[in-house]
């Protein structure tokens, strides 16, 4: 089985994006209202049922690839758990404007509320930043009580909720962990591939210029009173730095991306090819930021890859190897030991 080239899936989102995608994958022009490019995935945005699923060269929609086939797509012990889930949704996320404060559920309430196995944790891992001050925001400053977090959603109160948060200055090379429960928000200018948990479970405490008025997508259609349990209300203070890791100034040819705090949910490395890298048997998706060069893989082949390139690639295609001066991020579900922990 081969790693496949995938082209940009941009479904509607209900905020603007910039035109970092577009450059980066080479198209002429940016799709105003596609900020996210959702890369191998088998999510649908919340509540519907194709958008946001992404398709093989063919046709075939990678949900029902890896479906039929999941030990060659993510091999028998992933495969042993899971069946055909990837356990994973990349995106590339550009933030045309600063995204709405928001919370995603964790994996004991999606269970309890939504009857799905996965949350949404998530991670960003900065690859452009534009403006003067790209900033994203994580985690209350200080203990936020339940009532008054009631009342900022019910009062639509953008500034407070905004001002409560910690502010984190990022430039390319950091990355920010986000676990579930943790309210967070994206400046203006931010340019990220995303890891996440596949699903599209976001709770908008501020949903005021993003969704209409009483739009029950706001609050995953459960109501206020139980969507606003899952908010982590303690203060981070100084606790989020845990979240970043700044990389910036590491070009060995494997950088990890994250630490241990995100095993359970994903990973990730950046990969400068210089000269040959070679990377272990898994399955994977590929962003390539940098470079003209190659993969070649023990079983699937070679493939060129340029600069914009998203690759999926199956566990199957074996081994494999990266040249030509490639600058990619490698990402990967969690590994099958860690996954029952989920």
């Amino acid at each position: 089985m081969k790693p496949v080239t995938l082209a940009a899936n941009q479904p509607d989102r209900f905020y603007r994006g910039g035109a970092a995608i577009a450059e980066l994958r080479g198209a002429e022009d940016a799709a105003e209202w596609g900020p996210e490019d959702w890369v191998a995935s088998i999510t649908t945005l919340f509540a519907q049922p194709r958008a946001g699923l992404s398709s093989l060269p063919d046709g075939t929609l990678l949900l029902d690839a890896v479906s039929s086939d999941p030990a060659s797509w993510v091999g028998d012990e992933h495969a042993k758990v899971l069946g055909g889930d990837t356990a994973l949704l990349v995106k590339l996320l550009d933030a045309g404007q600063r995204l709405p404060v928001h919370v995603h559920p964790s994996n004991s309430f999606a269970r309890s509320h939504l009857g799905c196995r996965h949350g949404k944790t998530e991670a960003w891992v900065i690859v452009g930043t534009s403006g003067p001050n790209p900033t994203v925001y994580a985690g209350f400053r200080d203990d936020v009580d339940a009532s008054t977090v009631e009342n900022w959603v019910s009062a639509q109160d953008s500034d407070a909720m905004l001002a409560a948060l910690n502010p984190i200055p990022v430039k390319p090379g950091d990355t920010v962990f986000v676990p579930a429960g943790l309210p967070h928000a994206i400046g203006e200018g931010v340019f990220i591939v995303e890891l996440q948990q596949p699903t599209d479970f976001s709770v908008l405490l501020e949903w005021t210029g993003f969704a209409e008025p009483g739009d029950p997508s706001a609050h995953l259609a459960i109501g206020w009173e139980t969507a606003l349990t899952c908010v982590d209300r303690d203060g981070w203070g100084t606790r989020v730095e845990d979240l970043v890791l700044r990389t910036a100034d590491q070009r060995s040819p494997v950088v990890p991306l994250f630490t241990e705090q995100a095993a359970a949910f994903f990973r990730a490395d950046r990969i400068h090819a210089d000269s040959a890298v070679d990377l272990d048997p898994g399955f994977s998706v590929l962003v390539a930021l940098e470079g003209n060069g190659t993969l070649r893989t023990e079983h699937g082949g070679t493939v060129a890859v340029r600069r914009g390139d998203t690759l999926v690639v199956p566990h199957s295609a074996g081994s494999s190897q990266v040249d030509g001066g490639l600058v990619v991020v490698r990402c990967r579900p969690p590994a099958p030991e860690h996954v029952e922990a989920n």
